[in-house]
Formats: C-alpha cells, sequence, structure tokens
C-alpha cells in the first residue's frame, strides 16, 4: 500500500463583492504593503508625493496616445550595487504599447519613436522619472524566447494604468510561480490564451490560462485520479494569486494531462490548435514551442479553422497586392494560390507538398480521379508558380502593369473555384466521418456492457439496453443517453442521403464528449473491481501488494520503490501461492488488459504460509486503509 502524503488544503477564502474589485483595481500600492495609515510620517508623504506625478504623467501619456497605451505600472526601485545606498529618488515606471495593429512603420521604428516621446513627458513630469517602454509583441517574443525576466518584472508592478493586459500578466506569472514550486517536475506548459492575446479582450475580459500536466510516468494512480487532483490544487491557488494580486474572479484555469492534449492535437480540436495559434508559453519544457512552429509550418494535421485560416490568407493578401511593388506583389499573388492549394491537398488527407509538386498533384487528385475541379485552374496555378521562378532566378527582369493585372485577375478566379472545391471535399470528409464517429460510439459501447455482464449485443439493442442498463440505473447520466441518440439519428440520415452540415457539426461534439466520458468510467469501474482482488501487507517498514487475478498472483514487494520488484506465481487449488518468478510491471498490465476480474475472490488459510514465506515472518495482512 503506497503511504499516503500529507496534503495541505487550500485556506478558506471570501470572493470579494464588485464593489470590492473595482476598489482592489484601483489600488496603486503593491500587494502585502501596509495600509498607508500604518506607515512613518515621512514615507506617507513621499507616496503621496509620487502619486501625484504619476497621475500627471499618466494623464499626459493617455491624452497624447489614448487606446495604444495598455498600461503604466510603478516597478520596484533599481537594486543598488554592492556597497551603495539604495537609490530612494528614483521613480522607476513601465509603459507597455499596443503595436498589435501597427502598419505604416515597422515595430522597432514604433518603439523607437514612441520612446523618445514618453521619456520627453517623464522628464518634464520630475527628473527623476525612469521610463521603460515595451511594445506588446517584444514581451510576447521574450516569452517565445524563454526569458522570464519581463514577466517577473511586471508581476512586482503596481499599475496605474491598466486596460487588463498588466493584471493578465501578473497574476498569470505569479500562479505559474506557485504551481512550479510545487509541481515543477509534472508541468509540460503554462500558458496564456483567449481573447487578451487575440486582441479582443477588454477590461472585463476573463484571463484565461491553460497548465499541461505530464502524466507519461503514472504509476499509483488512474490517469484521470491524477487529473483531477492536481486540477483541484492549481485551481485552488489560482485564488491564492487572486487574493495575493487583488485581482479576483478573473483567472479561468485549464488543466490538461499530456496524453489528453496529444489525443486532442491528433483530432484536430479546435480548441487545442486556436491555443498552439495565439497562445503564449510563460513556462515550456520543450514542448508547446515546437508544436506552435509545426502548426505554423503545416506539418500538423489541421482541423477546419487551421484550413480556413489557409483558405482565408489568399483573400487577404489579393488586398494587399494592389499596394505593392512588383517584388511584393509576385510573392503575394504566389502564395495566395499556393497555399489554399496545400490547404485542400491536406483536406483531402495528402500531406503538404512541396510548391513543385502542388499543380501535379492537384491535377491527379481532383482533376483526374475526383473530376471535382478544372484544368484551367490547375495551368492558373502552374503559370503563377513558373513567373515567380523566372523573377526569382533572374531570367525575367520587369513585370508589367497589364501583367499584375491578368496575375490578379487570375488569382480571383482560381480562389473561387478552391472555395467550391473545398466545399466538395469538406462534404466528403464529413459523410465518412459519422459513419467511423458511430462504429467508435457502438464499440465503446459494448466495451462497458460487457464490464456490467452483457454480453453479444445487436446493433439494433444497443440504444435500448445502454438506457435500461446505464441510464435508467443512474449508473450514466441521462445527458449521454440524448447524445447517443443524436449519433444514431445522424447514422441514420447518412444512410438516407439527409445529413446537414449542422447535424455534423452537432455529432461531432457530441461523441468527443460521449467517449471521453464512457472511457473514464470504465477506467473508474474497472479499479474499484481491482480493489476486490488486492491484498495489502505490512513487512518491517515497507508495505507490499498481492493481486488475486484468476489462476494468478502477482506480487509488489515494496509499492513506495521507484523501480519497483515484482514477482508472479500460480494460485493453487488450496489457496496457495507456487511456482514463484520474476516478472514486471508492464507483464502486469498486459495481465490486467486480458483478463476479467473475478467478481469474488476468496482467501483461504494457505495463502497466509505462503505470505509469511515471501515477505518474512513478520508480515501483516491490512485490513483498513
Amino acid at each position: 500500500m503506497a503511504k499516503k502524503k500529507k496534503t495541505v488544503k487550500p485556506k478558506s477564502i471570501t470572493i470579494p463583492n464588485k464593489n470590492n474589485m473595482q476598489n482592489a483595481k484601483t489600488q496603486v500600492m503593491p500587494p502585502g504593503m501596509p495600509p498607508m495609515d500604518k506607515l512613518p510620517k515621512d514615507v506617507q508623504d513621499r507616496l503621496k508625493n509620487i502619486k501625484t506625478k504619476l497621475d500627471k504623467f499618466k494623464k499626459k501619456v493617455t491624452e497624447k496616445f489614448g487606446k495604444y497605451i495598455m498600461g503604466i505600472a510603478l516597478m520596484p526601485p533599481p537594486r543598488p550595487k554592492e556597497g551603495e545606498k539604495p537609490d530612494l529618488d528614483t521613480i522607476s515606471v513601465l509603459v507597455l504599447v499596443d503595436d498589435s495593429d501597427s502598419r505604416k512603420m515597422t515595430k522597432m521604428e514604433l518603439k523607437t519613436k514612441l520612446t523618445a516621446i514618453i521619456k520627453s513627458m517623464a522628464k518634464e513630469t520630475d527628473e527623476n522619472m525612469k521610463v521603460t517602454t515595451m511594445i506588446l509583441s517584444e514581451v510576447w517574443q521574450s516569452c517565445y524566447d524563454g526569458k522570464t525576466e519581463t514577466l517577473q518584472m511586471i508581476s512586482l508592478s503596481a499599475p496605474i494604468h491598466d486596460t487588463g493586459m498588466l493584471a493578465a500578466i501578473k497574476i498569470a506569472e505569479i500562479h505559474k510561480t506557485m504551481i512550479l514550486k510545487k509541481f515543477e517536475k509534472y508541468i509540460v506548459s503554462y500558458v496564456l490564451a483567449g481573447s487578451l492575446v487575440q486582441g479582443k479582450a477588454t477590461p472585463t475580459s476573463d484571463i484565461d490560462v491553460w497548465v499541461v500536466i505530464d502524466d507519461t510516468d503514472v504509476k499509483k494512480m488512474t490517469r484521470v485520479e491524477l487529473k483531477d487532483k492536481l486540477r483541484a490544487i492549481i485551481i485552488g491557488m489560482g485564488i491564492e494569486a487572486g487574493e495575493l494580486t487583488r485581482i479576483r474572479n478573473k483567472l479561468n484555469i485549464q488543466v490538461y494531462i499530456l496524453t489528453d492534449f496529444w489525443d486532442s492535437l491528433k483530432e484536430a480540436n479546435p480548441i487545442i490548435f486556436t491555443l498552439l495559434r495565439d497562445g503564449i508559453p510563460f513556462f515550456d519544457r520543450g514542448m508547446f514551442m515546437p508544436w506552435k512552429q509545426l502548426l505554423q509550418m503545416g506539418k500538423i494535421k489541421p482541423s477546419a479553422e487551421a484550413i480556413d485560416m489557409f483558405m482565408n490568407s489568399g483573400e487577404q493578401m489579393i488586398k494587399r497586392v494592389k499596394f505593392k511593388l512588383r517584388e511584393t506583389a509576385m510573392e503575394d499573388t504566389y502564395y495566395a494560390l499556393l497555399t489554399p492549394s496545400q490547404a485542400a491537398l491536406m483536406l483531402s488527407g495528402v500531406p503538404p507538398p512541396s510548391p513543385r509538386e502542388t499543380p501535379k498533384l492537384m491535377r491527379e487528385i481532383f482533376v483526374q480521379k475526383d473530376k471535382i475541379f478544372e484544368e484551367r485552374f490547375v495551368k492558373i496555378l502552374e503559370r503563377n508558380i513558373q513567373i515567380r521562378k523566372d523573377i526569382e532566378h533572374g531570367t525575367k527582369k520587369e513585370i508589367t502593369g497589364k501583367e499584375v493585372d491578368k496575375l490578379l485577375a487570375d488569382a480571383n478566379e482560381y480562389l473561387k473555384a478552391i472555395k467550391i472545391l473545398f466545399k466538395k471535399i469538406a462534404k466528403e470528409k464529413e459523410e465518412e466521418g459519422i459513419v467511423t464517429i458511430y462504429e467508435n460510439v457502438v464499440t465503446i459501447i459494448r466495451d462497458i456492457l460487457k464490464l456490467e455482464g452483457i454480453e453479444r449485443v445487436q446493433d439494433i439493442e444497443v440504444v435500448k439496453i445502454f438506457e435500461d442498463e446505464m441510464i435508467s440505473q443512474g449508473k450514466i447520466p441521462a445527458k449521454y443517453l440524448r447524445m447517443l441518440n443524436a449519433i444514431v439519428k445522424a447514422k441514420k440520415d447518412f444512410d438516407a442521403k439527409k445529413l446537414t452540415k449542422q447535424e455534423v457539426d452537432k455529432v461531432k461534439k457530441h461523441s468527443t464528449d460521449f467517449v471521453k466520458f464512457m472511457v473514464e468510467y470504465m477506467q473508474r469501474k474497472r479499479g474499484r473491481e481491482l480493489e476486490r482482488a488486492r491484498i495489502r501487507v505490512k513487512h518491517g517498514s515497507k508495505f507490499g501488494e498481492v493481486l488475486l487475478l484468476d489462476k494468478t498472483a502477482f506480487v509488489i514487494h515494496d509499492v513506495d520503490q521507484e523501480e519497483k520488484s515484482i514477482s508472479k506465481a500460480t494460485l493453487t487449488a488450496d489457496g496457495g501461492l507456487k511456482d514463484r518468478v520474476d516478472s514486471s510491471l508492464e507483464e502486469l498490465e498486459r495481465h490486467l488488459a486480458k483478463i476479467e476480474i473475478p467478481a469474488k475472490v476468496f482467501i483461504k488459510e494457505k495463502i497466509f504460509e505462503d505470505l509469511k514465506g515471501i515477505f518474512g515472518r513478520d508480515v501483516e495482512v491490512l485490513v483498513t486503509q
């Protein structure tokens, strides 16, 4: 029996009302600092003087740059060098600027220009005010590079003006630090996501964070138990982080175990792809960024959302062509045609080909084999690729306005044809998917009914028996019966050629939720059954276990040992253990997967003598845990 580790329960926390939240958001003093009236008189005067200057500086900056100022914060005083006195005169200020829609100049040009203007405003306010101006993309790039100094700096700041981004970074960084301190070896990635990083945030937006936990080395509990246990602790820490920062009721935490995350990635779950595309890693053990880069390269099987992104990129590029010179126009028309073409091939199940191979595959698959695309459109793509190649290699020195107009006209015509092609491919794929979904759902229901002792269920009886044995008896919530009925109806509509796109989308979502719940149900039930076949013993200061499985017994000599010593023996008619040989955890798991766990296990006197031979004369059988 594994020793129980002492867990610290989260303290009881009172969630404040909206008025308290507003007061907390306007509080300038850093968290943990005593109330103003408890400070010495000279410190109170100095803080009041700093606040007056900061309010004046904030007014100047926000009036000048308006919505582009995402946040202004008072930073901790600079750390003195060894042997020097602290600098109590300098007022360190951070200004965070939104550069997401910068069009007229590069991001670095924008930062340089704003820095000069904001520094001038600071100097006018106070000679000792030192301002650090940062653009948002610079903060995100530091996260991509694994550099957390900027995040730590913001977490220690006291916001003076905030549209929501400073609060998000502050609470997420503090929450991340808390969970890493407790669970660092299990945390794969900690990612800021949602509307904040998509540029759609409002001051009332939730702060969405995702935590991915490594469950690949779980030995002492099921993956479901690990997820439930860590999720409760991590969310509790989120409440504590809200109390520490006074940013309450804002942190929305999603916890994934790595195996579930990987399954969702393989299934092209739109939520996971959106997370990879837009998410900002506050911590990464080297997995999130490679996934993100592979998605950007088109190396991961795309979801419908990712394919739409490829499709829409063509139209966006066409609009920009009119404002570009020859070289830029050629790059854009080239990718406007190539990228949606590769997306169409990916949707049909073909890995993204090289530019040279794309027209050939388009012709072979869509023109010649499926007959759903016209040859003239493939020739447009070939001509576009050839012109770009000629310019790149220098065989074509110039391109006329007439040629550019022709390229644009062809590109628009090509994109219209590609849209129609997408609809045809998507319809075929969706209809094929319904059959697979139905077969998977029926298979998993059979497995569940088999666990309940019901064998050989005909397809026509599946829903009725599932309702009678699982739903009516309260073993599974009724909403999963509604999901099952929707899946069965979709299969019937597919057979009758009446299936609609709305029905396909609904069934896909239902099937994911249905299968996930049923798998977790089977894991929990099998875990409970296994308890009936387990004998726990204590020998000396160690704990061991014996699993009585049909005609074979497995002996775990020390459950707390990292590399477990396991042996197996044959169960005799008189209840004893004979022919004991060395075994392994892998063999035990294989055996569990293929046998039926006994409904009842009887322990006979002979086994107690054999336990003494295995564990020693001082062996004790544990009756309760």
